[in-house]
């Protein structure tokens, strides 16, 4: 099994950035598509980012596009999310999670981690 700690979040002004970092264990780490999700109060769990195994591809939900940057690292079992322009509505508890195929779909994540605060102030 994959297990999952993301760390990075923090309090930060609109406009300001902030990396996220989302460590995994297990070899097979590369075999994973990992993916970024996020819950802000009241709302649903949605999906930010991904990254595909090995090809490195990489995709994003349209309300983060030109803003944020997913990548990973396989040889330290490591994703991370770069988030620049940040918005008061990017608040949001940030999670990440492994799949076994590409997807956006939440329910299709097999492992996940226990989530990140970010807030962003206006």
């Amino acid at each position: 099994q994959v297990q999952l700690v993301e760390s990075g979040g923090g309090l930060v002004q609109s406009g300001g950035s902030l990396r996220l970092s989302c460590a995994a264990s297990g070899r097979t780490f590369s075999r994973y598509t990992m993916g970024w999700f996020r819950q802000a109060p009241g709302k649903e769990r949605e999906f930010v980012a991904g990254s595909k195994w090995r090809a490195g591809g990489t995709y994003y939900a349209d309300f983060v596009k030109g803003r944020f940057t997913i990548s990973r690292d396989d040889a330290k079992n490591t994703v991370y999310l770069q988030m620049n322009s940040l918005k008061p509505e990017d608040t949001a508890v940030y999670y990440c999670a492994a799949a076994q195929s590409v997807t956006v779909v939440e329910r299709e994540y097999d492992y996940w981690g226990q989530g990140t605060q970010v807030t962003v102030s206006s």
